[in-house]
């Protein structure tokens, strides 16, 4: 576990990327060579979940010890109960969990305290447990799906606020996590502001084709345009601003 200080995010980000897909996002980070970047196995718990935008605010599991992963060690100052108190509000929990299935890392008490904490949302490549208490608590999910063992018989918790691997992609704590019905993407907190601008650009060069494509336009020369659709895009735009 580090102290990693947990950094607010401005409010205009957050409306920004709520209204970025993550496809487009994925599309944009690959444009700067960043291919490795949504997190395998992050699917909504719920169909139709709202997209969220948060920090990450990171915990990793590792491989169950059985001298360390115990119910005895949910009391211990390095357990899950304590890393939730130090979660602030608007951040996204993002729980490395080896892609553990058999084991689910929260369930819906821990749920219940996060959403109560305003944590923006829970992802992992893992499950979680008590699948109708987690729905219940009305904290946004992202995981695998459920199991009904708890943690300790698959997994041992080991700190918060640190680099980990979550669905085979690098999280330090601080970068932007946004999640919606593909899953979770991370931006690397370096380039959140780039990212922010080409994501909007890129959403509205989206909405064009899409509207050409809904008059009947083929798609060579559209998708991606061409001199003379870009030229027409940038008409468009101008007209719309």
């Amino acid at each position: 576990m580090t102290n990693i200080e947990s950094l607010p995010l401005d409010p205009a980000v957050v409306d920004a990327l709520a209204a970025v897909s993550t496809a487009t996002l994925t599309t944009v980070l690959l444009k700067h060579g960043l291919r490795n970047v949504w997190m395998r196995g992050t699917r909504p718990l719920v169909p139709g979940q709202p997209r969220h935008v948060g920090r990450a605010f990171t915990l990793r599991f590792v491989p169950a010890r059985e001298d360390l992963a115990t119910p005895a060690a949910w009391a211990s100052p390095i357990s899950t109960r304590a890393a939730i108190e130090a979660m602030p509000a608007g951040c996204i929990a993002v729980v490395g969990a080896m892609g553990v299935t058999d084991a689910g890392i929260y369930g819906d008490i821990l749920c219940a305290r996060m959403h109560q904490r305003g944590v923006a949302g829970l992802v992992t490549d893992g499950v979680v447990r008590d699948l109708s208490g987690v729905l219940g608590t009305g904290l946004p999910v992202w995981a695998q799906g459920t199991a009904a063992p708890p943690s300790v018989a698959g997994l041992t918790f080991v700190g918060w606020q640190e680099p980990i691997d979550c669905g085979g992609v690098a999280v330090f704590p601080n970068d932007v996590v946004v999640a919606d019905g593909d899953g979770a993407v991370l931006i690397p907190a370096a380039m959140l502001d780039m990212v922010v601008e080409a994501a909007q650009a890129q959403e509205r060069l989206e909405t064009w084709i899409m509207g050409e494509v809904e008059a009947g336009a083929v798609l060579p020369g559209l998708y991606p345009p061409n001199e003379a659709n870009q030229a027409r895009f940038a008409a468009w735009v101008a007209k719309h601003a």
